[in-house]
């Protein structure tokens, strides 16, 4: 295995462990069962990935491999055992913008390392983050990410863009180009956080009766 292989194969285990934490998370919020708390967060942590995977034509990262569902299932048992933290659904957003920034980096990496086009990797590295989140908030009956005004969808988009464009424009390496992609995804999330930043709505709707 080579170095990026290696670089992706652990920021992969990263993600998905954050992801899944979430997931367990979410299920605390509807004080689920512990049987849910691992489902929860085995579906929010593999689920961009295996879109991903199945669109670009990828063996499913974690068939053969399930240490990544492993991986879930114990940041599902981690958050169970903290118990009840006034902080914890607080710190459910602040890990599912660190999981974002590092997906939408790994789900770009690993489209372009199988020689997509830099334009569809992006869109992968997007799916890759968003897909998850959006299987967390239907089961969870949160709102769905998508639908939410926040800067999101949008902060994945410029991390995967800014992540391609590194890579494949100025022929960047990993790491750096890499860093460059999850402070940015990461940044803007923080922000839009902290300082309620959203996008503008669609102005032209009906106007009511």
């Amino acid at each position: 295995m080579d170095a990026l292989s290696t670089t992706l194969f652990w920021l992969d285990y990263a993600a998905v462990a954050v992801f899944g934490a979430t997931g367990a998370l979410a299920a605390a919020h509807r004080k689920h069962d512990i049987i849910t708390f691992g489902f929860f967060a085995a579906i929010t942590g593999v689920g961009g990935g295996t879109l991903r995977d199945l669109l670009i034509g990828a063996p499913v990262f974690w068939i053969q491999r399930p240490g990544y569902v492993m991986v879930c299932l114990a940041a599902a048992v981690a958050v169970w055992m903290l118990g009840k933290r006034g902080w914890r659904f607080r710190a459910l957003l602040w890990l599912d913008a660190l999981g974002m920034a590092a997906y939408c980096v790994v789900g770009t990496a690993k489209a372009l390392s199988l020689h997509v086009h830099p334009f569809t990797a992006i869109v992968m590295g997007v799916l890759t983050t968003a897909f998850g989140g959006v299987i967390r908030d239907v089961l969870a009956e949160e709102p769905n990410l998508l639908l939410r005004r926040e800067i999101y969808i949008t902060a994945a988009l410029f991390g995967a863009a800014v992540f391609a464009g590194l890579t494949t424009l100025f022929h960047l390496d990993f790491w750096p180009a890499g860093i460059a992609g999850f402070a940015t995804a990461f940044g803007l999330r923080a922000c839009a956080l902290k300082f309620g930043w959203s996008l503008p709505g669609f102005a032209g709707g009906e106007e009511e009766a």
